[in-house]
């Protein structure tokens, strides 16, 4: 029997139990099927006992001796939902955690109380009165959604029930919750692996010809599959996937309403509308923003994509695309290159673009964290619409063992088009401290150095034109590039 593309495509995305992968990524990414929900809790509660673990040197790093984080049901603070057990789906009654920074190995570092008397306050001030602390963080800080949890009505009962002596010790220490958030634990690394590569392949399936018929297949239709995808592997996501097609007028970054998902846009009267999205024909260079949720973890990869005329193979891609992606992955060693640990974002913004212009390369650096959160704790390195710095956020300190997301653009100019079109592109990194230097930042997964392919055999050409012609499409770019 022949074998077609699409059929070798099938049998390697195959799904498989999670076991250990070398650093190298595979050609062609796997589907990692997800444990039962009982084990998800097991893993994810020996991950938070991990991180909740640290905070006592959490505390003693940024100068506190207690941290105060309460909450009611349903006006949960930003940071429970890194604190809470797998279990808990949201605070119960009045849920309060105080952490303290102890010397003392044999008195407890923490406490939590959930109940809805005044008990609950009686005992929260006989333990500060036993231990004295000097100063106790709480999450007001007015710039910083993680670090600003802790809402206005549960601030004035703490305020109420405390007495002035306790509350003369409240202080706003942002990088208590951004550090905790921020950190992520080593032993996650292998499911964030696995994540990742999940992501991958359905990235992978999406871009080929199992998913897209040129001239009949819109980018809404893939981003919908995207979506269906997720759902069968019982996995979720955090933002609807956004599947466009490159060409000279996409990504123009000149205003915040360009920057919207294409899959919908505010009419005049707020509604939200969707759109149907673009037919995908022969020669389209496609791109995807994509990411998945899973185990209290979360990805974000933009990739390309190319649909490759009938007869054609990977050797028929247009050069100055494949020069574009190249440029891009030029970029993305520059910043990898430039995150060293104790700089700013802000420092590191003004370095990755300085070496980015040295070296001839124009485009746009919007890097974040991710983790617990798509766009998670911690410091920005650029955004789409501030490359001079960014205000607050970009001026925190990039902290160890993190997660982060490798967001950025180029521009290139393509001859076969003569047009400059935009290249973006995002992978997630994972912090590795070592020997020596210090640190490392390894590919989450791997990173996107080769188009993902839309494959048309020969005999389909006739077929595939027949069906253009009836449905009333114009092959954008006509023949050859």
């Amino acid at each position: 029997m022949r074998l077609t593309w699409a059929g070798v495509l099938a049998a390697l995305l195959v799904r498989v139990t999670a076991v250990a992968e070398p650093e190298s990524w595979p050609h062609l990414p796997r589907y990692y099927t997800l444990p039962s929900l009982r084990e998800q809790a097991d893993i994810q509660d020996a991950w938070t006992r991990e991180r909740r673990d640290k905070i006592p040197a959490i505390l003693k790093k940024h100068g506190v001796d207690a941290w105060l984080v309460s909450q009611r049901e349903y006006a949960e603070e930003t940071v429970f939902w890194s604190l809470k057990s797998a279990r808990q789906f949201s605070a119960r009654r009045r849920t309060t955690m105080l952490f303290l920074a102890s010397d003392n190995d044999t008195t407890a570092s923490s406490y939590t109380w959930v109940d809805n008397t005044p008990k609950l306050w009686d005992e929260l001030i006989h333990i500060l009165d036993a231990r004295r602390p000097r100063s106790i963080a709480v999450d007001v800080d007015p710039q910083i959604a993680f670090s600003s949890g802790l809402h206005a009505g549960e601030l004035k009962a703490i305020l109420a029930e405390l007495g002035e002596h306790w509350i003369k010790r409240l202080v706003s220490k942002p990088l208590v919750a951004i550090e905790y958030i921020a950190t992520q634990p080593k032993s996650r690394a292998a499911w964030y692996r696995r994540l990742q590569s999940t992501a991958w392949a359905m990235i992978t399936e999406a871009f080929s010809e199992r998913v897209i018929t040129p001239g009949v297949t819109t980018t809404a239709d893939v981003e919908w599959w995207l979506r269906e995808r997720i759902q069968e592997m019982n996995y979720t996501t955090w933002f609807h996937p956004d599947v466009t097609i490159i060409d000279e007028h996409a990504w123009n970054l000149s205003s915040t309403a360009s920057m919207m998902p294409s899959a919908v846009m505010m009419g005049p009267d707020l509604e939200i509308k969707e759109e149907t999205g673009n037919v995908v024909n022969y020669g389209d260079m496609l791109h995807v923003d994509f990411g998945v949720t899973a185990l209290g973890m979360n990805t974000d990869t933009q990739h390309l994509g190319y649909v490759l005329h009938p007869g054609e193979t990977e050797d028929d891609v247009p050069r100055g695309l494949v020069e574009g992606l190249r440029k891009g992955n030029r970029a993305q060693d520059i910043v990898k290159a430039n995150m060293k640990i104790g700089l700013t974002g802000n420092e590191i913004l003004k370095n990755v673009l300085g070496q980015m212009h040295a070296e001839g390369i124009e485009g746009r650096v919007y890097s974040h964290p991710i983790g617990d959160w798509g766009h998670s704790a911690g410091t920005l390195i650029g955004m789409t619409n501030l490359q001079d710095g960014v205000p607050i956020l970009g001026d925190i300190p990039l902290l160890p063992s993190m997660y982060y997301s490798v967001e950025l653009l180029v521009e290139h100019f393509v001859p076969e088009l003569n047009a400059t079109l935009r290249f973006p592109l995002e992978e997630d990194i994972r912090h590795v401290s070592s020997e020596g230097d210090g640190s490392a930042w390894l590919w989450a997964y791997g990173r996107q150095e080769r188009f993902h392919l839309v494959h048309t055999p020969l005999s389909s050409a006739s077929s595939a034109r027949q069906g253009h012609e009836r449905l009333g499409f114009n092959s954008r770019g006509g023949g050859d590039l």
